[in-house]
């Protein structure tokens, strides 16, 4: 399949047949074995690409894989060899090796523990996966799966299973990435217990599961099983993974010469992202929450008398009558369609808040409950989740017709009235998955997995009834789910400098687990606290702002370098639970700083957009904690403070009170700028940076081509490419990329790619493809000139 046809073909998949959807469009072969009375199946996708599964029951064992996966296996250059017992299954990258069974030898201390403990020293043999070339990637030396009659039926509706688990060796260089959205301060999850599952309630903030782990070691790995799962990861040199509950071990390996190889192999399995309006790629500004139609309209009016970027701004919830009425308060929204008019001239597009749950006075509860659409308990009651009984049940959209139906009056009730974007809150659910119930089965074999259906549920029916493109914005996420157009944020945060620090490292984690659009509510979400007096005298003044930021001392500070970090993440959006939230309403210190990176990140869109086009054809993040790109140097391993922004920035966010410096490290082997003062430094050091409050630390690699735009205050108007700036050292490549920006004719190829190159030997630079410009290169290209560094 060509990757467009790959791209049509999977858009028809339905999420609600995502188990083996492709089944069809290929043969394919496993190597089913039995051991000792347990069936293992290797299930080649690529010849770099093996799914591994193990069960006592042989029709588990080759069943299809879980929810999430698109891909068809294919076992097209993979052979099966027999030696001495031990079974081989090579292709050209990948060596599976399951071993000959072995006896159990019982000792004399074993038999009499046995005698009082569940203790077992059964045959197990060891599975391991490695590169054609001998290195190991992945030495499987156990795992436990239910014998089946042991498993326990609690319930009728509940499928019969127990936790299953595996453990793999863990080198002592070993790091290890991703696991979805974690929020304790920590990149590298050695030394770490993961919890991954969806809970609002993390003492960090909220976790997130996207069970896909990169190591350090040159591989991927995903665990098919949407249940509650733990990572205990590299602890006494081994990792282990346990899911709450199951039937068999199911996971994937990716082998990869390189990060950006493995995410073309989770984009493979999983899925496309696909591209954004160009618009998302710019500014969102919103907060908990504008009122009224009246003040929506006024903060627009806003940012345009003052001839500021922004692009979307958005309808928070409680705007309806009941939750879920699916209607606008006309004491405060009289007139939607005329609002969105009046956006759209400003050259603004609006996002609206849409929650899962229906009250019980509202209009549609009785027939979603007749229908038994709803989350539900045991016994078939709707369940309430957290907020108990206040905003009713969550709509169960692992229901196709639940889905279609939820899909259906979006569009009718807002997007029909103009609204441009849907923003899916409480996607986790917000419901208890030991005592709830799906339509696809128990919440204890299947928690995981809702969000997948409900950002589907939006994605599937916007696709089918419209060209413009999808925005979604998700709290959570699963495995697949970024090929619903979604982008994820991490949640209802608190407002404070420790909880800016965490961001860092979780955003980069959760990049890494083959997400690429994360963003935060830039400043926090939860309210601020009456009073915060810091330890440093605050670096802004928070006198004009105190109808703002109360007694909170050094919130505007806090606010500025918050917000240098968004105009760096790959989706720059501001939110939170304050009275004011736009840049001019943090006191006049701030707002010219503010200014400074809104205008920095609309003059960086045409490289900000070239690099989403990346993420789609590659998979691969563009937030990229440094171990992606710089693999050889150990000194980034756990290095969770800063990372590169695309191929040319490295973002070093100033996290700490008070900081007027910051310490850098600059990866080894390349060249390295400061953006602000051109001075040139060498990589593989450390170095103290001056950070003054109107400053980011932001440094730019040897060998970088930036394409810059001019000036604009929407991506409605025109942006002519106003500067392709070099940056000597290292010969260099860049593809800039344009589209329509609103529709799918990018994926039949309406796409203009301008191939940027630098000789540095030569100090020439040379551009092919589409002509993304009229003006000689000699009036655009800038070759910068170092200034020496410390």
């Amino acid at each position: 399949m060509t990757s467009l046809t790959f791209q049509r073909f999977a858009r028809v998949c339905s999420a609600i047949f995502l188990i083996g959807c492709l089944a069809a469009t290929a043969q394919h072969e496993s190597l089913v074995v039995d051991r000792a009375g347990t069936t293992v199946a290797i299930e080649p996708y690529a010849s770099n690409i093996v799914r591994v599964t193990i069960s006592k029951e042989k029709d588990r064992a080759t069943a299809a894989a879980g929810y999430g996966f698109i891909a068809s296996p294919s076992s097209s250059g993979w052979r099966h060899e027999n030696e001495s017992g031990d079974d081989f299954y090579r292709s050209d990258r990948l060596v599976v090796q399951v071993a000959a069974s072995k006896a159990a030898h019982f000792s004399a201390n074993d038999l009499q523990l046995m005698k009082f403990f569940d203790f077992s020293n059964d045959p197990q043999q060891h599975i391991t996966v490695s590169t054609a070339d001998g290195k190991m990637l992945v030495d499987l030396l156990g795992w436990s799966v239910p014998e089946p009659g042991a498993l326990k039926e609690t319930h009728p509706r509940t499928e019969p299973s127990a936790p299953v688990s595996a453990t793999f060796a863990s080198p002592l260089d070993e790091h290890f990435y991703g696991l979805g959205q974690n929020q304790e301060g920590s990149l590298d999850h050695r030394d770490h217990t993961v919890n991954c599952w969806h809970d609002y309630g993390a003492p960090g903030g909220e976790s997130v599961c996207v069970p896909f782990m990169v190591s350090s070691r040159g591989y991927g790995l995903i665990w098919d099983n949407p249940s509650k799962t733990t990572i205990q990861a590299g602890f006494n040199e081994r990792t282990g993974w346990t899911s709450h509950v199951g039937d068999r071990i199911s996971f994937f390996v990716i082998a990869g010469n390189n990060t950006d190889e493995i995410y073309s192999g989770y984009r493979m399995l999983t899925g496309p992202t696909p591209m954004l309006p160009k618009a998302a790629y710019g500014f969102m500004q919103s907060k908990q929450r504008y009122d009224s139609q009246a003040e929506i309209l006024a903060v627009a009016k806003g940012y345009r008398e003052r001839h500021l970027p922004a692009d979307y701004i958005v309808v928070d919830f409680l705007y309806y009558t009941k939750m879920g009425q699916m209607d606008m308060d006309p004491n405060k929204w009289p007139d939607p369609e005329a609002m969105n008019r009046q956006l759209h001239d400003m050259g603004f597009k609006s996002m609206i808040s849409v929650w899962p749950h229906f009250a019980r006075e509202s209009r549609f509860h009785d027939m979603i409950e007749k229908k038994g659409w709803f989350v539900n308990d045991a016994d078939g009651t709707p369940t309430n989740g957290r907020h108990v009984d206040r905003v009713g049940p969550n709509l169960d959209t692992t229901n196709p017709d639940a889905a279609k139906w939820f899909w259906s009056v979006i569009r009718d009730n807002y997007v029909k009235k103009g609204f441009d974007a849907v923003w899916l809150d409480e996607t986790e659910p917000d419901t208890p998955p030991d005592n709830s119930y799906f339509s696809v089965g128990p919440g204890q074999a299947y928690y995981n997995v809702y969000p997948l259906f409900h950002t589907a549920s939006v994605y599937d029916g916007w696709r089918k009834d419209s060209d413009k493109r999808a925005l979604i914005l998700s709290r959570a996420a699963y495995l697949g789910a970024q090929r619903n157009a979604t982008v994820f944020w991490s949640s209802d945060i608190y407002s404070s400098w420790d909880t800016l620090k965490r961001q860092v490292p979780a955003g980069l984690d959760f990049a890494a687990s083959g997400m690429p659009y994360w963003c935060n509510d830039v400043g926090g979400f939860l309210p601020l606290p009456a009073e915060h007096h810091p330890l440093h005298a605050p670096l802004i003044d928070p006198t004009d702002a105190r109808a703002n930021v109360g007694g909170y001392d050094d919130y505007p500070e806090l606010y500025v370098r918050w917000y240098q970090y968004g105009a760096f993440q790959p989706i720059f959006r501001t939110h939170g639970t304050r009275n004011f939230n736009e840049i001019w309403s943090y006191g006049k210190q701030a707002e010219p700083i503010l200014e400074k990176y809104l205008k920095l990140r609309y003059q960086l869109l045409p490289y900000i957009y070239s690099l989403g086009y990346q993420s789609h054809e590659t998979g691969a993040p563009y937030m990229r904690a440094l171990f992606m790109d710089f693999p050889n140097d150990p000194n980034v391993a756990e290095i969770g403070d800063e990372y590169m922004f695309g191929p040319a920035f490295l973002v070093a966010p100033v996290t700490d009170q008070g900081a007027t410096s910051r310490s850098v490290y600059l990866p080894a082997g390349a060249k390295w700028y400061n953006f602000w003062t051109n001075e040139l430094f060498e990589g593989g050091k450390t170095i103290t940076v001056k950070a003054p409050i109107d400053t980011i630390p932001l440094f730019v690699r040897a060998g970088s081509i930036l394409p810059l735009g001019s000036a604009i205050e929407s991506t409605e108007q025109k942006q002519d490419i106003a500067k392709i700036r070099i940056y000597p050292g290292a010969n260099g490549a860049f593809s800039l990329y344009d589209d329509d920006g609103k529709t799918y004719a990018y994926e039949t190829g309406d796409v203009r790619i301008t191939r940027l190159s630098w000789d540095d030997a030569m100090s020439k630079f040379s551009a092919d493809g589409a002509k993304a410009w009229t003006e000689p290169d000699r009036e655009l290209v800038e070759i910068v000139k170092s200034k020496t560094g410390n």
